[in-house]
């Protein structure tokens, strides 16, 4: 926006208008703005506040509230009314005259406010919202001093559940439709409505109408079931729509407020940490514009609660002489955590698994102490299905991006063509597809979904199905040119954007069928991890064949830059990977492991990881909460949750986003901190004391961009056509769903109730003579669940991974394209 001067006879006052422009008057001044901006906007930017409700700059315009009226003239005659600001768009020669210079705008402004107030209950003292409500502010800036109104209020019977994380009060409403726009326009979940007509109007849902005896005016019949209900109740400018897991516990002038960044997924989203008297008592979505906009999923708005669970590890536990864990100090649990450690390392050898929730700094003191403390390059971050493609292809499409050479949010917003692969976005990065959803909405990006049936992401990004059977991916990616001709012509323009998802490890063939595509189409790919530290974690070389910067652990040049850097010797030799450490350590072929926050039931055989554990000479396990390794660990040593500790997740752009500690004095250890020590009493220095020392000892081993250690990638499996199931059987497809299971979800009872319900899908030819409930078993075991018809292949069965009564790898053993058995499940 540019502000000209109007004084006549000046050079300024000439000053073209560029096109695409106007030029018109706010409250005496000269203002050229962009064609279609809205008043309220510009205003904003010329530094004038015009009150408003509805109004949100994320939202499509709606002019619900009428709070924002200014007076208006065009052609030098006034409009007849005061008109709402937040509807009405620039134009050349416009006069425009807010509050600040009009007493006809002012006076209407309080006449909206003295409207809205009749009905709304004075009961700021009690109300969830009090001491950071647009309406108190702007009732006290924008008001009248006294109210004329002396009848009765109207009241509700309150309050009205919208879900099990959602309470609305209906008499605080004043009907802005923020709630019910954000639904429809950017979550796509257009449950909320307004039911009802004039006085009478509210707002609900199709099973509250029902409830209350209302006609339901929702298209949709179902629940308020969304992925991110909770930005209703932050964009809900009074205290209409509350927590349920925050309501009547704090007051924000009770509050300590701390920038945060999610831990939940890979989309490392801004948050804000309201804590109080060393509490976590609610997260709030940050203003980030680059990343999560102003949004948050259910998932990172509400689950935080795990790090006050019961089960919280507070003290190092020594496992004594009659097998027992038993609290001990930190210097004898680290003693006996070193000796045991370096028995095994000079031994048959010790190896490093970790998880996927680590931040930078830990991974990299992971990383380090693997190759110092314990000589070894056996270590591995992906506690989930991996591949020795995967890797390889990590170590050259991935190591080393960032949101300047890489793919972004904004990338994904202005693409033309975006191919989701072995990604489900909705559940496994809901920011990502919020961008998605974004993109096709507004810019007509063409999202296509190569996948097994028409999900909720399908749906919601006005997409396409491109539909195969589990584990033929690799073959419907080659087979684009030939058969999806169309899709192949976009994806050869510019804009166009591959997304891949981390299910792509368990499909032989994949990575390599698209580096094929990338190579002859030049589009843009990106691979987003469903765990949040994953990124870091390659970065960081918590990998079996990489080192820091993703330098290969093979590469003499490469290896020599770290031993200097690092003043040791390091293993010149690949290590092995998750699944063939689990296999040494079963096989006696290794004698000790060091896990850091590893679930068995995520691994591609919860029993081979079970088996280790069990039969390792030695195990040391950094963990928050008693797990299934704690169980089986000689030396358990308590680390740090995300609010409890200071460092860096790498996004899936490859975009840091550093956060510092918000529960001060807690006395929990950063793992990186805890290995530094351990190390010590190994006779190793790892200079990991602090996540700020740890980063700048990694800061020394930057990614080298000229290619000198950036990996080529080698297809060393080319396309591999998986076998059709034996006779009797169906193939599996399956994926986690966002709120199920997980460890880092428990004592959120309010979140849990709006997980998605758990049924089989299968196509109506499939679950022909089933009956109600289908059993999907292997040899391990079995599941029996509800049937859900969809549009899946013929003889495909989908499995959610990790909800209540669908543990897929724990019950079967058995992972997307499996082959599995079917028969009719209990009536």
């Amino acid at each position: 926006m540019t502000i000209a001067p109007d004084k006549p006879g000046t050079a300024a006052e000439e000053t073209p208008v560029p096109e695409g422009h106007v030029k018109l008057v706010i409250d005496g001044e000269t203002v050229i703005a962009p064609k279609g901006e809205l008043l309220i906007r510009t205003a904003e930017r010329l530094g004038t506040v015009i009150p408003r409700f509805c109004d949100h700059p994320l939202l499509d315009p709606a002019g619900a509230c009428r709070q924002c009226l200014v007076e208006v003239e065009m052609g030098g005659r006034p409009m007849p009314k005061p008109q709402a600001s937040c509807t009405m768009t620039v134009a050349d020669g416009m006069v425009v005259k807010t509050q600040l210079t009009s007493a006809v705008a002012d006076k209407a402004q309080q006449g909206v406010m003295e409207l809205l107030l009749i009905n709304h209950p004075l009961d700021c003292p009690i109300c969830d919202k009090g001491g950071e409500c647009p309406l108190q502010n702007q009732a006290l800036a924008h008001g009248r001093a006294e109210s004329r109104f002396v009848d009765t209020k109207r009241t509700f019977a309150k309050p009205l559940p919208i879900s099990s994380q959602v309470l609305l009060d209906r008499e605080r409403c004043v009907l802005c439709q923020r709630c019910t726009r954000f639904s429809r326009e950017i979550a796509g979940d257009p449950f909320i409505e307004l039911l009802e007509r004039g006085a009478h109007q509210q707002i609900g849902t199709a099973e509250t109408a029902d409830v209350l005896d209302l006609a339901s005016r929702t298209t949709s019949g179902q629940p308020f079931q969304s992925y991110f209900s909770g930005n209703v109740i932050q964009i809900c400018p009074v205290g209409a729509l509350t927590s349920a897991a925050y309501r009547f516990r704090s007051r924000p002038f009770d509050l300590v407020s701390a920038p945060s960044v999610c831990e939940h997924c890979s989309s490392g989203c801004a948050e804000r940490t309201d804590f109080r008297r060393g509490k976590v008592m609610r997260k709030l979505a940050g203003d980030d514009p680059e990343v999560n906009e102003e949004w948050l999923c259910d998932k990172g708005r509400f689950a935080f609660r795990y790090a006050t669970a019961d089960d919280r590890i507070r003290r190092p536990l020594v496992r004594n002489a009659d097998g027992v864990l038993e609290e001990a100090s930190w210097t004898d649990a680290l003693r006996a955590a070193a000796e045991g450690l370096a028995k095994a390392r000079d031994g048959k050898g010790a190896a490093v698994l970790t998880g996927g929730r680590l931040t930078v700094e830990d991974a990299y003191a992971y990383s380090k102490f693997a190759r110092i403390a314990l000589g070894t390059n056996d270590i591995d971050f992906r506690a989930r299905p991996h591949s020795a493609e995967e890797l390889n292809f990590l170590a050259s499409h991935v190591v080393g991006t960032t949101p300047e050479s890489g793919v972004t949010f904004g990338e994904i917003e202005r693409a033309r063509t975006v191919l989701c692969v072995a990604f489900e976005p909705e559940d496994e990065a809901p920011i990502v597809f919020l961008r998605l959803r974004k993109a096709a909405r507004k810019n007509r990006t063409r999202v296509v979904h190569l996948g097994q049936w028409t999900t909720s992401s399908v749906r919601k990004t006005f997409g396409e199905l491109l539909a195969c059977a589990p584990g033929s991916e690799a073959a419907a990616i080659d087979g684009i040119a030939q058969h999806a001709r169309d899709l192949d012509e976009h994806l050869s323009g510019d804009g166009a954007v591959i997304l891949v998802g981390e299910r792509a490890a368990e499909v032989p063939g994949l990575f390599s069928a698209l580096h094929r595509l990338v190579e002859r189409t030049g589009a843009r790919l990106a691979w987003i991890p469903r765990r949040a530290g994953e990124r870091g974690a390659l970065a960081a070389g918590a990998a079996p064949t990489l080192l820091p910067g993703g330098r290969s652990v093979t590469d003499a040049a490469a290896r020599a830059e770290v031993e200097k850097a690092w003043g040791v010797e390091l293993p010149a030799t690949a290590g092995r990977d998750t699944t063939a450490i689990l296999k040494a350590v079963s096989g006696n072929d290794l004698d000790g492991l060091l896990v850091g926050g590893v679930d068995p039931d995520d691994l591609p055989d919860p029993d081979l990881a079970r088996r280790a554990l069990e039969n390792a000479k030695f195990v040391v396990s950094l963990e928050l909460r008693h797990s299934a390794v704690t169980e089986h660990a000689d030396v358990v040593l308590p680390i740090a949750p995300a609010v409890e500790k200071s460092g860096t997740y790498l996004n899936w752009e490859g975009r840091r986003r550093e956060f510092a500690v918000t529960l001060e004095g807690t006395g929990a250890l950063p793992d990186c901190r805890v290995l530094d020590t351990l190390a010590v009493e190994m006779d190793a220095d790892l200079f990991t004391q602090t996540p700020a020392a740890a980063a700048a000892d990694l800061a020394k081993l930057p990614v080298e961009m000229n290619g000198t250690f950036i990996a080529k990638f080698e297809m060393k499996a080319p396309f591999i056509s998986r076998a059709e199931p034996e006779e009797g059987k169906v193939l599996l497809a399956t994926w986690r769903q966002l709120i199920d299971n997980g460890s880092l979800q428990d004592d959120e009872p309010h979140l849990k109730g709006t997980q998605r319900e758990v049924v089989a899908k299968l196509s109506a030819k499939t679950a022909e003579g089933l009956g109600a409930t289908v059993k999907v078993s292997t040899e391990r075991g079995s599941i029996t669940l509800p049937i859900e018809v969809a549009d899946l292949p013929d003889g495909v069965v989908w499995l959610p991974g990790n909800s209540d009564g669908s543990a897929v790898r724990a019950s079967l053993g058995a992972g997307h394209g499996s082959a599995v058995s079917l028969t009719g499940g209990e009536k």
